[in-house]
């Protein structure tokens, strides 16, 4: 194998799981170390700028961080199910506790001239507001309802996410400057564009959810709702109460919001049915686990057949069963059992089975191309369409998914339409910033703390059942105290920090070898990595997970390390009898729109127009 290019910074970055993992880059180990430390205010700015809505992702966030966290690799003899560090819910305690933090916002540069749409005001399109407005842009935010927030207001249910959470971190950014021109529905691209703006951003998200048409649907149609917009229903208080036997149907989030929503209204019987297995369920985990905690049933494998009926009022619906079959390439099929259909008796349906993009108001001769699905044709990571002055992100770019990679999106898309703005190319991307930095405080101590927590994950509390049950509006998960922060947060293996060699200063004595908890450093001869992943002292089996591998040594062997389950402990640098370990902390910020984004002859250009004002 060839040395290790410890230079790029893709190769610390992708030691850092957690922020690699995240689709917005949040320096996760940064702000838990700075939780531990009670420095909530501090850890808030640091996922404000990068994620921009800490306290409702610190409730919402579908976590794809905690997956990732090495913890749980590690951790094997704490339990059967090792944990990772509860990088979501430790984000909420910076919201939690922080001070206000209103003079930590940007300050807002000089009018340059220029003017942004923005369609819809989810959070894709209030990341490029809050990008692109302290620049000097004039953010116009379009959307049909009172209040911005889009999908995240009218689909996540307020015993999950309170209004006043989400009202305090829309309003952060709508204060920047951004005009937002509430209750004002966008129904046309043409006379949108004619409007005179330099750049259009597309955030109106997937606002249709799919149908289900089978046999008795029309006729039990008012017993029959489509999720996203009972959801939304309810979040208005159109709808105040719920049938006493609900089906939901559907695997994903939605069903869930869906069913433990119908529950505290009035649902005596709700079950969430499905037609694949329970563990390819498109829900979190932790959705699913929340619906069962309540008392809500989950039957997989139940395909529908029937909306019974009598009179026009829906009694039931009829079900096949089936079993999943696989072939050799891992594909999937339902197979019918050949047991008899299963009637399930209900009084109201709700239908999750999916979402779908409608921009039936984008003229399709306006220039913008669609793809077979309905999606508009975007370049690849620049989030441009195929009229290069409008923009699409979040769940209008590539279906449905998540606020944060909502939230990325809004980030990248920014970049290039200031980039356009400028112009410059806007496929060109910024690179991030990144710095490697010693924690060395002396022969033996570290700046941070390098001890390793035993403590299993902390559970978050819950509101008591008969409270949280008895209205829609009572938020069921409480919140870590500080005590139980500190020690979740002291369960971090700070990641961040890395273990770096220097060769040159290596004496082969095996110090590091013999000390390191783990087995993760061999001292072997070269070879091609497979046979090398074989020959460790601890076979690195997990090959998603990097080797540093060093220079050749004086005794022609390497330095091999597995990154896979280092504890960044620091035992092999304090051991290390000439420093050639160190530890040093890497820290990688994404380059957001502005001048250090742009080419450097018109990033200075932009410097001194902005003195010069």
């Amino acid at each position: 194998m060839q040395a290790t290019n410890t230079s790029n910074p893709a190769y610390f970055h992708k030691v850092v799981d957690c922020q690699w993992a995240c689709p917005a880059h949040t320096p996760v180990p940064e702000y838990i170390r700075l939780i531990g430390q009670g420095r909530y205010s501090d850890a808030y700015m640091i996922n404000w700028v990068s994620n921009v809505f800490p306290g409702v992702l610190g409730r919402t966030c579908d976590r794809p961080c905690e997956p990732a966290c090495r913890r749980g690799r590690v951790e094997e003899n704490n339990g059967t199910k090792p944990e990772p560090v509860a990088i979501c819910r430790l984000k909420r305690v910076a919201a939690d506790f922080k001070d206000d933090v209103k003079s930590r916002m940007p300050a807002i540069a000089p009018p340059n001239g220029k003017r942004v749409a923005c369609v819809g005001a989810g959070p894709a399109s209030l990341t490029v507001a809050r990008d692109l407005a302290p620049l000097g842009y004039a953010v116009t935010l379009f959307d049909g309802e009172k209040k911005a927030g889009g999908f995240v207001r009218t689909q996540i249910p307020k015993f999950r996410l309170p209004e006043s959470v989400l009202d305090e971190e829309t309003g952060q950014i709508l204060n920047l400057g951004v005009d937002f021109k509430a209750g004002q529905r966008i129904d046309s691209m043409a006379k949108l564009l004619a409007e005179g703006y330099d750049a259009v951003f597309v955030g109106s998200g997937a606002p249709r959810g799919r149908d289900l048409i089978v046999p008795g649907r029309k006729e039990a149609a008012a017993h029959i709702h489509i999720g996203i917009d009972w959801l939304m229903s309810v979040s208005f208080g159109h709808i105040t109460q719920t049938a006493e036997r609900v089906i939901v149907l559907g695997g994903g989030n939605t069903a869930m919001d869906c069913c433990r929503s119908a529950r505290r209204m009035g649902g005596k019987d709700v079950k969430v049915i499905v037609r694949s297995g329970f563990e390819e369920m498109k829900a979190s985990p932790w959705e699913k686990e929340d619906a069962q905690h309540e008392g809500i049933p989950i039957l997989n494998y139940h395909v529908p057949k029937t909306f019974e009926h009598e009179g026009g009022k829906l009694t039931g619906m009829t079900f096949e069963i089936v079993r999943a079959e696989y072939d050799a390439k891992g594909r999937r099929s339902l197979i019918p059992t050949g047991e008899p259909d299963v009637l399930v008796p209900c009084d109201e349906v709700l239908i999750a089975v999916g979402q779908e993009n409608a921009f039936t108001w984008i003229e399709r001769d306006c220039g913008i191309e669609f793809d077979k699905w309905g999606l508009p044709v975007l370049t690849e990571g620049t989030f441009q369409s195929t009229l290069p002055k409008v923009f699409f992100g979040g769940d209008a770019a590539y279906g449905p998914k998540n606020i944060i990679t909502a939230v990325a999106h809004g980030h990248e898309a920014a970049v290039s339409i200031d980039r356009l703005l400028n112009g410059e190319d806007v496929a060109q991307r910024p690179p991030p910033m990144t710095n490697l930095l010693s924690q060395k405080m002396g022969i033996h101590e570290w700046s941070y703390k390098n001890a390793v927590s035993n403590d299993v994950r902390f559970k978050v509390p819950w509101t008591v059942a008969e409270k949280a049950l008895a209205s829609i509006k009572v938020e069921v998960e409480l919140g870590f105290d500080a005590a139980t922060a500190f020690k979740e947060s002291s369960r971090c293996l700070n990641c961040d920090v890395q273990t770096v060699f220097k060769s040159s200063l290596c004496i082969e004595c095996d110090a590091c070898v013999d000390i390191c908890p783990m087995d993760c450093i061999t001292f072997t001869t070269n070879g091609e990595e497979a046979d090398l992943r074989g020959r460790l002292k601890a076979p690195a089996t997990h090959t998603t997970q990097d080797l540093y591998v060093s220079d050749e040594l004086k005794t022609s062997r390497v330095m091999v390390k597995d990154e896979d389950v280092c504890l960044h402990c620091g035992f092999c640098a304090e051991r290390c009898p000439t420093g050639a370990w160190d530890m040093q902390k890497f820290r990688l910020d994404t380059t957001q729109a502005g001048p250090r984004a742009r080419d450097t002859k018109s990033a200075a250009a932009h410097q001194n127009a902005t003195e010069a004002a």
